[in-house]
């Protein structure tokens, strides 16, 4: 209903507020307008407070009538100690003095927020996507305009602020499948298999709610690792599925071990249908790159057991280590044979957020997905339809990452030198945070072979760990409110990824600028070791 009169709510405060408006008008003497105004407007709002009173009730939406599966999601990269950070802030900015000048947020992956660079040729063929009148421009090369023309003729209107098709946009599907090609030394990639979303977690998001039915033990179960990034358990409750934990091998720099995959599959159909295995390659939090022999025995594994795999590979550019290499689950897949190659059921994600690009803020990816029932993509397709179409600039962010300046080009020589300056410094930085974190007392840190973090174990001695039950927190929640408090450092606690049981670790990126990345570290080292003190 409406808000005037006759209508139904906001109607009766307002014929309320104009009564009283009237009033109040005729009570007042003749005098300046702008005075006259401001009594009015005062003695209409106490005349509405008293309505408003009257008319108050309880509220629909509370703690008790919402929906549970929501309120049963936890994300910790965002969670309490990411509010308490904001709160200090908020505090320093008001002049109230701490041990520290500012908050250090290495709770989360987001790389310009640390000061990396954008790549130019993204940025260059984003903003002539944005503002085409750049195109006559001499200040933009020509393979960036070449690019941004191609795009734009695949929007509707030859604007990306037109919706596009719920898939997105043919051509730059058709780079991610030439891309994949590539990647893959070969192995065919059909446009119409891929599907460009809002970063990776739509795509993932997706998959799980289509994945996802049954009751009681017929409930679907996912497998996820532990440690493991906490979209994976936050996407499970929120869609009221079921969990199922494999452990990664933290004493083998956290390699996954098909016998474990087992063991949590034999346990979990006691009470679920466990039919979806989520790998994390390189890993996050954990940053281990799996091998080649590792992903096939995966893959047969998921091939004898009938389980859809979903292959969570952002990070697919940052590898570090020697002697690591990233595999592409797809190309194992086809190089293990037709029998595994047109049968398994396979999700691939990739996203402009992290590797070299670091473009959070664009939400722009892309999921590969093969072997799926005919019926099914179109289920797929009408439920993405639903959303509409992914961000455009996303998708034109994504389709720089796919369709990258080549050889010849006129923009190729800078691209590949910011390309590989900032793939060397994260190496660099994986190996100084690995050595910092080694020479700490009660701290220790597995080889950072991939990925943007460090998952260091903690030793917290029991004392502390009494006095955390005291406050109500997990020991290594504790440990990171102390850290947060005393050095401004904001990590996120392994409890919010999970961990074996009596063990305790936390997440922090290595994204700082070196100079910085340093100073953080040594600070950590100064606390953990007063820590120690304090309570061992």
């Amino acid at each position: 209903c409406g808000r005037g009169p006759g209508g139904c709510g906001g109607g009766r405060t307002d014929v309320a507020l104009r009564r009283a408006a009237s009033l109040a008008a005729a009570r007042q003497p003749r005098g300046p307008r702008r005075e006259a105004t401001v009594r009015w407007s005062s003695a209409a709002k106490a005349s509405a407070v008293k309505i408003n009173e009257k008319a108050s009730r309880e509220k629909i939406l509370t703690l008790e009538s919402m929906n549970p599966q929501v309120k049963a999601v936890e994300y910790a990269v965002r969670g309490p100690i990411v509010l308490k950070a904001g709160e200090i802030e908020k505090e320093l900015r008001k002049g109230i003095k701490k041990p520290f000048t500012e908050v250090i947020k290495a709770n989360i992956g987001d790389a310009h927020a640390m000061g990396q660079r954008p790549i130019t040729f993204l940025r260059q063929v984003v903003a002539l996507c944005t503002y085409p009148n750049l195109l006559d421009s001499p200040s933009f090369p020509e393979d960036a305009k070449e690019r941004a023309r191609r795009i734009l003729q695949g929007c509707g209107g030859n604007s990306l602020g037109s919706y596009t098709a719920s898939q997105g946009i043919n051509c730059i599907r058709e780079d991610v499948a030439s891309y994949i090609e590539r990647r893959d030394g070969g192995v065919p990639a059909d446009p119409d298999n891929i599907y460009l979303t809002t970063g990776a977690s739509d795509g993932i998001s997706a998959i799980l709610k289509i994945l996802i039915s049954g009751g009681g033990k017929s409930r679907t179960g996912v497998m996820i690792p532990i440690p493991q990034y906490p979209l994976y358990s936050a996407a499970i409750s929120e869609l009221d599925a079921i969990q199922v934990n494999y452990y990664l091998d933290e004493e083998n720099c956290w390699a996954l071990n098909v016998n474990e995959l087992r063991r949590a599959l034999n346990e979990a159909k006691a009470y679920c249908n466990p039919k979806v295995l989520c790998i994390i390659n390189p890993g996050n939090p954990t940053g281990q790159v799996q091998n080649r022999k590792c992903i096939e025995d995966v893959i047969h594994f998921a091939w004898e057991e009938k389980l859809f795999l979903l292959a969570d590979e952002v990070y697919q550019d940052n590898v570090y280590s020697e002697g690591c290499q990233f595999h592409s689950f797809k190309k194992i897949l086809y190089e293990m044979g037709p029998e595994y190659y047109n049968n398994v059921e396979l999700a691939s994600f990739h996203s402009t957020s992290k590797g070299y690009m670091g473009e959070c803020g664009y939400r722009g990816g892309y999921m590969e997905v093969i072997n799926l029932h005919p019926e099914i993509k179109g289920q797929l397709v009408k439920l993405l339809s639903v959303r509409l179409c992914p961000p455009v600039s996303g998708q034109a962010a994504m389709d720089i990452v796919v369709n990258p300046p080549v050889p010849g080009e006129e923009s190729y020589a800078q691209f590949i030198k910011e390309k590989e300056s900032v793939l060397n410094n994260l190496a660099k930085k994986a190996k100084l945070t690995e050595d910092m974190f080694n020479k700490i007392p009660g701290v220790h840190c597995n080889p950072l072979q991939g990925a943007m973090y460090a998952f260091p174990r903690i030793f917290i001695p029991s004392k502390a760990i009494e006095e955390a039950k005291a406050h109500k927190m997990a020991p290594d929640m504790f440990y990171c409110m102390k850290l947060l408090e005393e050095t401004g450092i904001c990590v996120v606690p392994g409890s919010g990824f999970g961990q074996r049981e009596g063990t305790y670790h936390f997440r922090m990126t290595i994204l700082p600028p070196v100079e910085k990345l340093k100073i953080l570290l040594e600070k950590v080292k100064d606390f953990h070791i007063k820590f120690l003190e304090k309570y061992a």
